[in-house]
């Protein structure tokens, strides 16, 4: 099944942007003749240092899409593996998750175990939201058959946690696909508003599914060079990413906001999860619940985007603020791993 990706639009640079730069370089030069050398050297350190390098510290939420899990093996004792992997990696460094469930994923191998690794999430303390039945698009189904996905994406998890007195209340888009035209998108976010639903949105997206399925590949053949490869890319270009993302968020919003990043339940982030956990630490960010990431004022931002591609929300909110985004400073996924991935699922 096909996984949530982002296609992301890169706006050429705004000749103000430009014009701006330019006048900050000549202000940086008319100071040199009046500091000191000392304060001069460090302003030079200061301003060489990315922006992104000097933020502060920040609050996390990790969410997982596609549970039970993303895997192009479909064998069970491998799913409920990574799953074990991760929930026991996310109590060991204290982070809160909520995963997002593909109820169709239930009967593609052993139906009770799959629900018992649903169940194994909540009994865990991390939480479990809907995204939907099939994992299909607004796009393809319309208005009503996305909502009936929805409403068939549900009974299993909320009876999971109702078992538990708990009541179901994210919802996920498969691919952030949001509906268009701007009616359908109405419709849907009315549905899901009257059914007791938040939509969950994302904030950062390492794209990581692009690393996980060809890391399943290089597992089933027993290629460690290549699973290592693809490990320590994917690490590489996960740091990347939220370092823009943090970037960007300043470029909107003058600081940081709380994030929620988006991840998948796969291998590659149970094999992954002490690196990202000490990626976190690194970086300042403190893991919260989703509940508590949302309470952050920059998500009562207005989406006014109703289009077909699936986008973040920091792009969403762009648009509403009028704002660019840092884009000249964008990094795209490593061709080599678009490669490894087209000869292992070609469905782009």
């Amino acid at each position: 099944m096909k996984t949530a990706r982002t296609s992301i639009v890169r706006p050429m640079q705004s000749c103000n942007t430009r014009a701006y730069r330019h006048s900050q370089t000549g202000q940086v030069s008319a100071m040199t003749s009046r500091i000191p050398a000392l304060c001069w050297l460090i302003a030079i350190v200061l301003l060489a240092a990315p922006a992104e390098a000097r933020t502060g510290r920040a609050k996390i939420a990790l969410t997982f899409d596609d549970l039970p899990a993303l895997t192009i093996l479909n064998d069970q004792p491998y799913v409920n593996y990574l799953n074990d992997t991760i929930l026991r990696g996310l109590k060991r460094h204290r982070i809160p998750a909520t995963g997002f469930v593909n109820e169709s994923k239930l009967d593609e191998i052993d139906r009770v175990q799959q629900i018992a690794v649903l169940g194994k999430w909540l009994d865990a303390s991390m939480d479990l939201g809907n995204h939907t039945f099939s994992h299909e698009s607004p796009n393809s189904l319309g208005a009503a058959g996305y909502i009936a996905d929805i409403a068939k994406g549900e009974p299993v998890t909320r009876g999971l946690l109702a078992a538990r007195n708990r009541r179901i209340g994210w919802f996920r888009h498969p691919y952030l696909e949001t509906g268009t035209p701007e009616a359908v998108k109405h419709e849907i976010d009315d549905w899901l508003r009257a059914h007791g639903y938040r939509i969950a949105p994302v904030t950062i997206d390492a794209d990581d599914w692009e690393f996980a399925e060809p890391y399943d590949d290089a597992i089933a053949h027993r290629d460690e060079a290549r699973r290592k490869r693809i490990r320590s890319q994917y690490l590489d270009y996960t740091h990347k990413m939220i370092r823009w993302y943090r970037s960007a968020a300043h470029a909107l919003f003058g600081r940081d906001i709380a994030y929620v990043m988006l991840l998948h339940a796969t291998r590659l982030n149970a094999d992954c999860i002490d690196d990202l956990a000490a990626m976190l630490r690194r970086e300042n960010l403190q893991p919260v619940s989703l509940e508590n990431a949302m309470r952050d004022p920059a998500y009562r931002t207005r989406d006014p985007y109703a289009g077909k591609d699936g986008i973040e929300w920091l792009e969403r909110w762009s648009m509403a603020l009028h704002k660019d985004l840092p884009w000249d400073s964008f990094t795209d996924i490593p061709k080599e791993i678009e490669a490894d991935y087209d000869k292992v699922d070609r469905d782009r």
